[in-house]
């Protein structure tokens, strides 16, 4: 019974060892993608104010292969 609970104790640790590790890549990734410019997050965060229907959209979004392909039918 002990070892079981020694067990529970060991993948406790590890759990959260590796969720504090995954949080701050995240985190990192994201602050790597705004200091690049391949991401403005400051406009998602915008899209609560300006949520009515008639706002525009926060990106442009490119029609996907099979749309193109169904318009030019």
């Amino acid at each position: 019974m002990e070892s079981i609970r020694e067990l529970q104790a060991y993948g406790y640790v590890f759990f959260t060892v590796f969720l504090a590790v995954g949080l701050y890549a995240y985190i990192y990734h994201l602050y790597r993608a705004e200091k690049k410019g391949k991401k403005n997050y400051e406009k998602y965060s915008d899209i609560a104010l300006h949520d009515n229907i008639d706002d525009s959209p926060v990106e442009k979004m490119e029609a996907t292969d099979e749309e193109k392909d169904k318009e030019e039918q």
